[in-house]
């Protein structure tokens, strides 16, 4: 069964809304290098319409220029792209079709496929949402920023049930950026007071 990765930039009080003020600085090999591997689990982008008319208006453009970043917008068009939205859509980067049907059967139609190898999601925070919701996602992927950002959309909102993770790796980098790899877990057993009242702090 396919694994439903997310893919996040990230500010310290947990803002994934990027803004390029607080995120570009930040970006260097090491990032580059984390994204890489990220691109590298899957074969499918599942992605929102917001996240596609980003992608799609940049990337084939940067793909025909010929630059540095060439050959990984040449990766983009070339795998896969499903995109949720409930709005009609006209495509105009290759590879690229639209979620038939609710977004959670889709997914997990997709998980099933084996065919398919991974399912990256790149933003999307709506998506993303949804899916955490429904106990879709099989890994978060967050590059965190030594920046809180203050303002914009979190990846855990307010309302929303608890969700207990488990880290799979961390990593830190020179900038000051944290990567950090969870899995959503089932919740530990209850405790309260009398269960850990001796364990004095400190020790």
């Amino acid at each position: 069964m396919a694994n439903v990765i997310s893919t996040l930039f990230i500010s310290a009080d947990g803002v994934a809304e990027i803004d390029p003020s607080w995120h570009f600085p930040y970006f260097d090999e090491n990032m580059g290098r984390a994204v890489t591997e990220d691109y590298a689990t899957s074969d499918v982008l599942l992605i929102g319409r917001k996240t596609y008319d980003s992608f799609a208006g940049a990337w084939p453009e940067r793909e025909a220029g010929g630059g540095e970043d060439a050959p990984f917008a040449k990766q983009l068009g070339d795998i896969r792209k499903v995109v949720a939205s409930r709005q009609d859509l006209t495509f105009t980067w290759r590879n690229s079709e639209v979620i038939d049907g609710e977004l959670t059967d889709a997914v997990r139609a997709l998980k099933a496929d084996e065919s398919i190898k991974g399912i990256l999601i790149p933003g999307s925070l709506d998506v993303v949402h949804q899916l955490l919701a429904a106990g879709l996602i099989d890994e978060l992927r967050l590059l965190i920023h030594p920046v809180a950002a203050g303002k914009g959309e979190k990846l855990f909102v307010d309302g929303a049930p608890v969700q207990h993770l488990k880290m799979l790796s961390t990593e830190a980098f020179p900038t000051g950026v944290i990567r950090v790899i969870y899995a959503p877990v089932e919740p530990p057993a209850p405790a309260g007071y009398e269960d850990v009242k001796d364990f004095p702090e400190g020790q």
